[in-house]
């Protein structure tokens, strides 16, 4: 005789609600030195992939311990995205205040690019949260695989990614962070459910003759 799984009332959805608030609020406290952005981003994906794994967060002393890991390289990550972002942004503000031949099918063509970015940096963000927080080229290379094998799941991302953008344009300031925890989440539940209707091949190698050395 199995036993029924717990049925989750709406006390367990306030509390998950609140905790992704919180998330977002310490990626946020955590970014404001600007460049610490990529780490506390990866740091907040690993949280996330712990509690869909294990069904709880991780302990503080984890969070901060992969914090100071992923702070070097998260630096250098997060000025690129930075400056990307900062491009991105000029050109469409400049399409839509007319500074820029080509009216509304550029901004169009624009904004739909600047959704595929955010989305597919969005995915990487959730494959570092799979390795602790770290791993960011390796990463941002097994991403760009995937959306070209599965490019359903880069619209989803990307049109989660430009929803959440707009929302938070439209949502009182002190409010964005909270957004930022819930599309973060969103985003893992997105590749959750792409990994599970489409499983990631396993390399083959070519058989060989005779004893595999160890």
């Amino acid at each position: 005789m199995s036993a029924d799984a717990p049925r989750r009332d709406w006390r367990d959805t306030v509390a998950e609600a609140a905790d992704l608030a919180l998330l977002g609020l310490a990626v946020a406290v955590a970014s404001l030195p600007v460049l610490t952005l990529a780490p506390a981003v990866a740091t907040a994906s690993a949280a996330l992939h712990d509690r869909s794994v294990t069904g709880s967060w991780p302990p503080v002393r984890t969070s901060l311990t992969r914090f100071g890991r992923a702070a070097p390289a998260g630096a250098a990550v997060s000025a690129v995205a930075l400056a990307v972002a900062a491009l991105l942004a000029v050109d469409l503000l400049a399409l839509a205040a007319g500074r820029v031949p080509g009216g509304g099918p550029a901004l169009a063509v624009t904004a739909v690019v600047v959704a595929a970015v955010l989305g597919y940096a969005g995915l990487v963000a959730v494959a570092v949260g799979r390795t602790g927080g770290r791993g960011w080229r390796s990463a941002a290379r097994s991403t760009a695989r995937t959306c070209a094998r599965h490019p359903g799941g880069w619209a989803a991302a990307a049109g989660l990614c430009a929803l959440a953008a707009l929302l938070a344009a439209l949502v009182t300031p002190v409010a964005v962070p909270i957004l930022g925890g819930y599309a973060l989440a969103a985003l893992h539940a997105v590749d959750a459910r792409r990994r599970a209707r489409a499983p990631e091949p396993v390399d083959a190698h070519p058989a060989t003759i005779g004893p595999v050395a160890s």
